[in-house]
């Protein structure tokens, strides 16, 4: 205790900081990084692997059904209308100021001497590597950044005429580079988690899954933080997973992290609790808006309140296809071919794109900006083109008609079986019967048992929130939460949503509650890595680590019901979201 009264925050987190290494998995990106930093490396969560098979994608989810239906389609011309008449501006049938307006390439000659951030282009990955000379080049070379796109298209044309057996493919890509890679190499790209949970399909078994986790969270250790393998046992992990997770998921990432990374100990906690850390708040409602899904949870003093969960299908990469949808309906896209599956490099300059211009604000948004074209492996083609309706697509939180995320295979039956049951939902079991059941699958789209829970809804994200905080019961506590709601995420940064959303939780609140106030508080850092960083207090403040796994633990029998130590959940136990006592 004399040393906790005496000691500076700063040495706290620089001496039992050192040594833990804090991970937070999302579907689009991972958030790595040693807790005595600043921020983590956000590194997109894919891994590209060389093929010898001809004629196969690169893509490895070829099964996706990206097409809109006619329905669909109807229902988001109705939505875009709908915002459009609420941001006052042209709805879809009408004529739009852009409309006479050209569109340009540019060429070398009269490009700008200087390149912004918002109109950055992205090169593409050299695929090649020289032949190794040692052991230590194996291991690094394939990681790092490599050449230019200019580049790049010499080295191929060189290896094909001289000697291309002098440069062989890159194994394994990993991060933006993976998505930077031209549709013509053989690579299919793996993404291990979609929406929230694992990528398990018929074509994708979990077995894969977990051995590209593997791989990327390998190569961000070794090529990011510089920690090799014989120093992994001086090393701890804290596991800050998305809401979303289901038990199983979680007892894989705990076996990758002990077993396979070869961490000493790790622990596990869930983005909320984190996120309330992260800003040193006790309660308040935690709106999470990832690249895919979108959480919604209310903390009461640093403890879950599980009734008031929700998840919606949506998120920052939604945005992006729907930005693409509204310029192509108005003409004001070049006429190139941008296929965000078939060439992720598209996703990447889409991403910027919206980062960049689009917020929600009254009036026509326009603007004229850079878009360019990647075509089979040839440097990128730049255009400057005219943009209109940029406040629509971020309103697709609200109005999720807008927004038509793609399809995804289901899951084998299989996967639901967890015949070993490490892990108890507790927040499943039928406490007062003293019978307990076993966790139900969280999926809607694979009819397993009628009687699962629903999970995930479509509904938008005022409508969240409100209902969310009308569950926690007290009206004093409710009252509390709707002037203490947190936007975190990367899409959290949006021009504008802080009003947006204030303005429409007020509207959705019903009549007859007396409640006449909404507040979202700012965030204390980028919302983007609000969660991750309060992972790394939780870990530097756990002196006792009781909830802590350890890996020979874990190793030899696993975390088993009616062992010494059983999963709970804090939602009836301690401001942990997820952890293991003593029973």
């Amino acid at each position: 205790m004399d040393y906790l009264k005496s000691v500076v925050p700063s040495q706290l987190v620089s001496e039992r900081g050192s040594n833990l290494v804090i991970i937070n998995p999302g579907s689009a990106n991972v958030r790595i990084g040693l807790a005595k930093q600043e921020t983590p490396f956000n590194v997109p969560h894919c891994i590209a692997k060389h093929t010898t098979l001809t004629g196969k994608p690169n893509l490895l989810d070829q099964m996706i059904n990206t097409q809109v239906t006619t329905s669909q389609h109807v229902e988001r011309e109705r939505a875009f209308n709908t915002a459009a008449s609420l941001l006052k501006i042209p709805y879809l049938d009408e004529s739009s100021s852009f409309g006479s307006r050209k569109m340009a390439r540019i060429d070398g000659y009269n490009q700008p001497s200087t390149t912004t951030k918002k109109d950055t282009v992205f090169p593409w990955t050299n695929v090649f590597e020289d032949e190794p000379t040692s052991l230590a080049t194996t291991e690094t070379s394939a990681h790092r950044s490599e050449d230019s796109a200019a580049k790049v298209a010499t080295d191929v044309a060189d290896s094909k005429d001289s000697g291309e057996s002098k440069r062989k493919y890159r194994n394994m890509i990993f991060g933006e580079e993976a998505m930077r890679i031209s549709p013509k190499e053989p690579y299919t790209i793996h993404r291990p988690i979609r929406r929230g949970h694992f990528n398990v399909s018929p074509q994708y078994s979990v077995q894969q899954v977990c051995e590209d986790l593997i791989a990327i969270w390998d190569w961000i250790l070794l090529d990011k933080l510089e920690i090799a393998h014989s120093e992994r046992n001086k090393y701890s992990a804290v596991l800050v997973v998305p809401g979303t997770f289901d038990s199983r998921e979680i007892k894989e990432l705990l076996t990758i992290v002990l077993r396979d990374l070869c961490f000493s100990s790790a622990v596990v906690h869930q983005e909320g609790l984190s996120t309330i850390f992260g800003n040193g708040l006790s309660t308040a409602c935690i709106v999470n808006m990832g690249a895919q899904t979108s959480t919604v949870v209310c903390i009461e003093d640093g403890v879950s309140l599980p009734n008031t969960e929700k998840i919606l299908p949506f998120g920052g990469d939604d945005i992006c296809r729907c930005l693409l949808w509204i310029q192509r309906h108005f003409q004001t896209w070049p006429q190139l071919r941008t296929d965000v599956l078939a060439k992720p490099i598209d996703m990447l300059m889409l991403n910027r794109l919206k980062e960049s211009y689009c917020e929600i604000r009254e009036g026509e948004l326009e603007t004229v900006a850079t878009v360019y074209s990647y075509e089979d492996g040839m440097p990128a083609v730049a255009h400057r083109t005219n943009l209109t309706s940029l406040n629509v697509p971020p309103m697709g939180l609200f109005y999720p008609n807008l927004l038509v995320p793609e399809v995804f295979p289901q899951p084998p039956r299989t996967w639901f079986q967890d015949h070993e049951n490490m892990l108890e939902e507790t927040w499943n079991m039928d406490f007062a019967g003293g019978g307990g059941g076993m966790g139900l699958p969280v999926w809607d789209s694979c009819a397993v048992s009628p009687l699962k829970p629903k999970k995930e809804e479509k509904i938008g994200l005022a409508e969240a929130i409100t209902s969310s905080i009308l569950s926690a019961g007290r009206i004093d506590l409710q009252r509390k939460l709707f002037s203490s709601i947190q936007l975190v995420g990367g899409v959290g940064l949006t021009k504008g949503l802080v009003s947006a959303v204030e303005e429409r939780v007020l509207h959705a609140i019903p009549p007859t509650e007396a409640i006449d106030t909404v507040e979202v508080l700012p965030s204390r850092m980028d919302p983007t890595f609000v969660s991750w960083k309060g992972g790394a207090i939780l870990g530097i403040l756990d002196f006792g680590r009781e909830a802590w796994i350890h890996r020979n633990e874990w190793m030899d029998n696993g975390i088993r019901v009616g062992s010494a130590k059983k999963h709970r959940d804090s939602y009836y136990i301690q401001a942990q979201a997820f952890c293991f006592i003593n029973s």
